[in-house]
């Protein structure tokens, strides 16, 4: 990433803003044994105890009396762990499948496409309550159920980019100077192919937070780890009494997943893919 594109992402200030949010997010993660006063699980005040209740406890407590404040911050880890990990993993299935696709064509492509609308036909959340049902809720099989029903979307793109590469000059250059097909595909059209990968990459780390946040309000998340979602769907039974309860991780869902968003907008902007509102040629 040269200076241009740091240029061109630090005009959009939503983007900027949403850098500064995340990065703080992760600081926060990175640093909860240090910064959170107590374990998420222990019961360290009166149940319900409101925010600025009592010395220390500036966002109250839940329905056990656990400190809010710590859960949020151990909760962060868990849900920025699996955005990230199954987007990862969804990406790299994805990319793979849309690389073969695009750049053999022919029966190939029809039938990684053919599997990859399988995927598609049921509804991603259906499919992931299905799959995290039959493996037990925990932590890897929400990772896995997640990067099953994310990677579709991104195989169709890096289909479509590699469809469009695939017939480029510097294709044929390597092929005449004996390139295989796996190191052309994978050396010489994929980098080409990379800027719109991580900005749909950005957005699916947003979308796995809300799925994750999701499943765990539902009581599919894993018990034994303290996630934002799980903090939401504990409080749900009680939202008239006790209204900071959800209400905090909430915000922090819907605060991480908008600087996700802005975080896209920019590196859309940084890597040229728009110029003035138009794709770029």
């Amino acid at each position: 990433m040269n200076t241009t594109f740091w240029r061109k992402f630090g005009r959009n200030k939503g983007a900027v803003a949403g850098l500064v949010f995340l990065v703080t997010i992760v600081v926060l993660a990175a640093l909860a044994p240090v910064i959170a006063p107590y374990s998420p699980w222990d019961m360290v005040q009166r149940p319900f105890l409101p925010p600025l209740g009592a010395p220390g406890f500036w966002f109250g407590t839940d329905t056990m009396g656990r400190d809010i404040w710590s859960d949020l911050a151990y909760g962060a880890r868990v849900s920025l762990l699996i955005g990230l990990v199954s987007t990862l993993a969804g990406v790299v299935f994805g990319t793979g499948i849309g690389a073969f696709a695009g750049f053999y064509g022919g029966w190939v492509d029809n039938a990684l496409m053919r599997f990859t609308e399988l995927f598609q036909a049921v509804p991603s959340f259906a499919m992931a309550i299905v799959l995290v049902a039959i493996f037990q809720p925990s932590v890897v099989s929400i990772v896995i159920a997640i990067a099953v029903v994310s990677w579709p979307p991104i195989a169709r793109l890096v289909r479509g980019e590699f469809l469009t590469l695939r017939n480029r000059d510097f294709v044929h250059a390597a092929k005449l100077g004996g390139e295989s097909n796996l190191r052309i595909m994978f050396t010489q059209i994929l980098p080409n192919a990379a800027a719109p990968i991580i900005v749909m990459g950005s957005l699916m780390v947003a979308t796995a937070i809300l799925l994750e946040s999701s499943l765990s309000f539902m009581g599919l998340g894993d018990p034994n780890v303290m996630s934002w979602g799980y903090m939401i769907g504990a409080g749900r039974t009680s939202l008239r009494e006790a209204w900071w309860v959800s209400l905090f991780p909430g915000v922090a869902i819907l605060l991480t997943v908008l600087a996700l968003n802005l975080i896209g907008e920019g590196l859309s902007d940084g890597l040229n893919m728009r110029i003035d509102g138009r794709r770029r040629a």
